[in-house]
């Protein structure tokens, strides 16, 4: 596996990464098969759990509130070991361990043969899942320098949406063997081997960075107690309120557009399950709109050496503006992959020149901190989005009018794209404190 690694660092397709951009770009490959499968399989796996005990409509409410509470425990803890792991040498250690908990939770979801097992399961390999990332995103400054962040963010998205593909493909045709499509082997067996596979691809691909990565911005603080990293968080965020505008604004604006981001990814299976769409037509759909946020991905990462940061992050927020107001069509699956489309061309690239953006305007220094915050906004909005899900089905009658609640729900997040684009606008005028 090192040797093979070592002939992609040096291929054609990665070149102009350096060694620890590489090792930094290759995690995102490693934990994007996590997203795909929780975005895609594990909805499907649950429903077949589920569906049959609580109904279809409230299956699909009951994964969105699990959604919402995973979200909330992210947000909280997100900036306290953020904050703990801006002390020297103490990133890796973080990292590591939220990335060794995820993976078992993965595998170990492959065993839930009950509903409230797997969801419960599932929900904890998430969390971890979301605490590594916290840490990894705010590796960007220690990997790269300012000037190439555009550009590497860009292109972990990029490989990472194909490289989700590889594990992905398997799980699939674990799922396709199962009893829901040819029944060659068990439904616990087919649920088990996606799993497995996708967590064994998650840890092999990450080993690069935890074996490389050297943390260079860090705080002088010696160990502290959990009261004072409270006070620090605090003596923050009024900073951020007070003083700095900038980093208020952007926070503000992405709390807003992530929002739809957010929601679409972790409910894109329960958007056409209500609606009576073909399971395998959507999860092959999901499957092709990786090569497209791929494509798109790097098309952006070209794009970020000639246009400034904010004018592309604009772009994606009103693509994904029209995305939302054209969910009110959907009805068939061809709809459906329409819309699959149109969230490629931008989902990658808005979160990469995100995440590239806010590192341009912190302290390096305190990038674990900054980023925990950053996760609140992000978290912080996709609970609203998952919530709004939840409670518009169970508002009009949940089994019932599922299909109608869910195109009524994504259609109203064009409202936050269109605020997140006027305060992206306003952070764009503010001088920086960096």
């Amino acid at each position: 596996m090192g040797k093979l690694l070592q002939r992609l660092n040096r291929s054609k397709i990665f070149r102009g990464l350096d060694e620890k951009e590489f090792s930094w770009v290759l995690y995102d490959v490693g934990n994007s098969a996590f997203t795909m499968l929780a975005c895609s399989l594990i909805p499907i796996w649950f429903h077949n759990l589920a569906d049959a005990r609580v109904g279809e409509g409230v299956a699909t409410a009951y994964f969105s509130l699990a959604t919402s509470i995973i979200t909330i425990i992210v947000a909280i803890i997100g900036p306290i070991f953020g904050a703990l792991s801006d002390r020297q040498d103490k990133k890796k250690l973080f990292f590591s361990t939220a990335v060794a908990l995820g993976v078992i939770g993965c595998v170990v979801s492959g065993f839930s043969a009950s509903w409230l097992m797997f969801l419960v399961v599932y929900a904890l390999a998430r969390i971890f899942y979301s605490a590594s990332l916290t840490f990894y995103d705010s590796m960007l400054g220690d990997v790269t320098t300012e000037e190439r962040m555009d550009e590497v963010s860009s292109y972990g998205y990029a490989w990472g949406y194909i490289g989700s593909c590889i594990p992905f493909t398997l799980a699939l045709i674990a799922y396709v063997l199962g009893p829901d499509m040819l029944g060659v082997i068990s439904g616990f067996l087919s649920q088990f081997i996606g799993c497995a596979i996708t967590g064994a691809w998650w840890f092999v691909v990450s080993l690069p960075l935890i074996k490389g990565y050297k943390q260079k911005n860090y705080t002088a603080s010696t160990t502290p107690s959990i009261g004072s990293v409270f006070k620090k968080i605090g003596s923050t965020l009024k900073r951020i309120a007070l003083e700095d505008r900038k980093v208020l604004f952007f926070l503000i604006a992405f709390f807003l557009y992530i929002d739809g981001v957010g929601t679409i990814i972790d409910n894109c299976i329960n958007i056409g399950k209500p609606l009576g769409l073909d399971t395998i037509g959507m999860v092959v759909f999901l499957l092709a709109t990786q090569v497209v946020a791929w494509i798109f991905s790097l098309i952006f990462a070209k794009l970020s050496k000639r246009y400034d940061t904010v004018k592309l992050l604009l772009v994606c927020i009103t693509g994904y503006f029209f995305v939302c107001l054209y969910a009110l069509t959907l009805h068939t699956l061809l709809d459906f992959a329409i819309l699959a489309f149109g969230v490629g061309c931008f989902q990658g690239s808005i979160q990469s020149l995100s995440r590239s953006y806010f590192s341009k305007i912190i302290p390096p220094e305190n990038s674990g901190e900054y980023f925990g915050i950053y996760d609140i906004f992000a978290k912080g909005a996709s609970f609203l989005g998952s919530a709004v899900i939840a409670g518009v089905i169970f508002l009009l009658g949940g089994n019932d009018q599922a299909g109608t609640a869910i195109r009524i729900a994504v259609a109203s997040l064009a409202v936050f794209f269109l605020l997140g684009f006027v305060f992206l606008k306003l952070a764009d005028k503010q001088p920086s404190k960096r």
